[in-house]
């Protein structure tokens, strides 16, 4: 069989000699024979495809590590773990993605002389009626466990929703949502509520560890948004959601951290097959007491008036269907008319978990 030096099959494969090198040092892709006395390498003309894979992979991004896996599988399988991959470097680029935007926005909001563009909030020539909250936080036990380990929380500027889980779920809840509540005294213009928003976090964290110990057995979910008077700014983790019904259409903003919404994101699931998946409750990320403190969702939302948003916990998005959720919030007349008929619908559907809705409105100041 003719061989090719490693000078020749780097030229063919476009990876440089010194990249052979480290890959075979890692065992990523070995030579076809080494020369005993020299110890030159020489490949096999066959091994350029694997040769490109390697280098395309390593331009997507992916790790030593992951390459060496999808080198092992056969093509189909391959094939479906770049899609995996791919689909997890999307969701943890997303909340940059958002936070690169609004810091684009904010600041060229801020440039002497700029007097912004047509429509900006820094346009004279646009609508300044202020926008307020009017809003309804409901939490129930619902119709099979024993006690109620969800928080719900809303006030003129923080809205939230944790669902606590193991022997003390019910002090983790409320730890993690007591720690936003001074948000609701601060002055929060949206130029600073991201770092207001991530030293809450930071309290949220920390106010549940010294609740749940050093086990990850105990902890909680968080969803809270926070008003600026302009923005909505979100944080989250876990499987409580956020919604936002604006103009008939219902829209969830939030991503769950679960096992299943991982399948589903990498499509080794269907929409069908993860309804009925033995691990659809099994959580990613949470706040709890073992391990370091994980990342959280954090972004800032536009609000226009008439906006009408919903938090809930997963006793209530896990049995309504969104179509019932939309319809429900799209009829009722109030906040507190629209969290009291979706808790009514998740008992309905048996209440099999605690159930919380917080039901926020953004109107008009001085609107009835």
């Amino acid at each position: 069989m003719e061989m090719l030096t490693i000078g020749a099959f780097a030229k063919a494969s476009r990876l440089s000699p010194k990249a052979l090198r480290l890959y075979d040092e890692l065992e990523l892709l070995r030579p076809a024979r080494v020369d005993p006395g020299t110890g030159y390498r020489y490949y096999a003309p066959e091994q350029l495809e694997q040769a490109r894979l390697v280098a395309w992979l390593r331009r997507l991004g992916m790790p030593l590590a992951g390459i060496r896996e999808v080198r092992a599988l056969d093509p189909a399988a391959a094939a479906r773990e770049i899609r995996a991959f791919w689909a997890r470097v999307e969701s943890e680029t997303a909340t940059r993605r958002d936070l690169a935007a609004f810091l684009v926005d904010h600041l060229s909001r801020t440039v002497p002389g700029n007097p912004g563009k047509p429509g900006d909030p820094g346009d004279p020539s646009k609508d300044t009626t202020m926008l307020e909250l009017r809003y309804s936080a409901l939490s129930d036990t619902g119709l099979v466990r024993p006690a109620n380990q969800d928080t719900a929380y809303a006030g003129t500027r923080v809205l939230a929703v944790a669902d606590g889980f193991g022997s003390g779920g019910a002090p983790a809840s409320s730890a993690a949502v007591e720690a936003l509540k001074f948000l609701d005294r601060e002055p929060l213009p949206a130029g600073s509520v991201l770092n207001l928003l991530e030293d809450a976090v930071q309290g949220a964290t920390q106010a549940v560890q010294e609740v749940a110990g050093p086990t990850a057995e105990i902890g909680t979910t968080l969803t809270a948004m926070v008003w600026t008077g302009s923005q909505l700014a979100l944080v989250h983790i876990g499987d409580s959601r956020a919604y936002l019904l604006r103009d008939g259409g219902l829209f969830r903003i939030t991503h769950d951290h679960t096992m299943v919404q991982s399948m589903l994101d990498e499509g080794r699931l269907t929409p069908e097959e993860a309804t009925a998946h033995p691990q659809r409750a099994l959580l990613l990320k949470a706040l709890t007491g073992g391990g370091p403190a994980p990342d959280l969702d954090v972004r800032l939302h536009d609000a226009l008036a008439g906006d009408r948003y919903l938090l809930c916990s997963d006793g209530l998005s896990a049995v309504v269907p969104e179509a019932t959720i939309r319809d429900t919030l799209t009829a009722a007349p109030s906040p507190a008319e629209a969290a009291q008929a979706l808790v009514r619908a998740a008992n309905d559907s048996g209440g099999p978990d605690n159930v919380s809705c917080v039901v926020a409105d953004l109107v008009n100041a001085g609107s009835q």
